[in-house]
């Protein structure tokens, strides 16, 4: 086999953060928080962000941990995030003054924000907390924050140039005043989606509520599978999506304490990523184990299978290329 499988696993306590990811990183509620690039450079403006594998997957995944009461500030996409709980419990809230509706994730919940929204989020638990972020297609764009956002960010020293560089001003000048990012204006506010409480809903599904969307592949009281996003095939049957955007991935969860997956082959990407138990993958000839926060990108077109060898349920996550 020509490709190396451990330059391509991701162990979370390996992976490099960024402090200051973005232009709030100076500003209460914003200070205390960290970013990771596992696939792809993500959205992140700092241009020293570590990038932990950067090969083309057709979708970008991250991570954040954030400690109590930190978190992102209001902001908005071009393209798909999906976010998956880790740990803590996390208050999402949305509109362009945040106060158009919130929910609460937990450990193991996903929700599917919509593009063209202002949407942030806050570490509401006791201790430090974490998700993981799959963002859609290979270039997943740049962030647009709001007027308030942007200006408050200013008064504590940090701009966003047009090139979506990151200047803080106690440490550099502005090369061209004109080249800053402007906060927009009322009317291009106007072109922003609304949503109430009870619409965000339908594109989250809780962990806690698995028996509502758990279902067997043939495999019964071996694999129960929650399929996310866009259609996914196993053991030659295809699964339905709960959540109808179109991302360009599709996301699917493989739990059980003899899960597996039997062999087969795939020509676009794949990753597996671990909530829990402890994973086997077999590529080609070569054996890598993933447990908890740990990401593995298959190489394309290799002949993989997956079982938990860990002694509890195991909870795993498959990341597939739709686009």
């Amino acid at each position: 086999m020509s490709t190396n499988i451990t330059s391509r696993l991701a162990k979370f306590n390996e992976l490099v953060p960024s402090n200051i990811p973005f232009v709030e990183g100076k500003l209460k509620g914003h200070q205390d928080r960290k970013n990771y690039s596992v696939i792809g450079p993500g959205v992140s403006e700092d241009s020293k962000q570590n990038v932990k594998i950067a090969e083309e997957h057709g979708f970008n995944i991250g991570a954040v941990s954030a400690a109590p009461m930190n978190g992102s500030g209001l902001h908005s996409h071009t393209t798909a995030e999906v976010f998956i709980i880790h740990q803590g419990s996390w208050r999402f809230y949305w509109g362009v003054d945040g106060t158009e509706g919130e929910v609460i994730l937990n450990s193991g919940d996903v929700a599917s924000f919509p593009t063209n929204m202002f949407r942030g989020f806050q570490n509401v638990s006791k201790d430090e907390a974490l998700m993981f972020v799959v963002l859609g297609e290979n270039d997943p764009g740049v962030i647009t924050w709001t007027p308030k956002l942007l200006k408050d960010a200013k008064d504590s020293g940090m701009v966003l140039m047009d090139d979506n560089s990151l200047i803080d001003t106690d440490k550099q000048e502005i090369p061209d005043e004109d080249k800053i990012i402007q906060p927009l204006k009322e009317q291009e506010l106007e072109t922003f989606d609304h949503y109430s409480s009870s619409e965000i809903e339908k594109y989250v599904i809780r962990f806690d509520q698995g028996d509502k969307y758990f279902v067997d592949d043939e495999h019964y009281n071996s694999n129960k599978i929650i399929n996310y996003i866009d259609k996914f095939d196993i053991h030659n049957k295809t699964l339905e999506p709960y959540i109808p955007h179109k991302t360009g991935f599709s996301l699917s969860l493989l739990q059980g304490k003899d899960a597996h997956i039997h062999e087969y082959t795939l020509e676009k990407s794949e990753v597996f990523h671990c909530l829990d138990g402890k994973w086997e993958i077999q590529c080609n000839e070569e054996k890598i184990v993933i447990g908890a926060k740990d990401t593995f990108s298959v190489p394309k077109n290799s002949l993989r299978s997956i079982r938990q060898i860990g002694d509890t349920t195991g909870n795993l996550y498959i990341i597939r290329q739709t686009n």
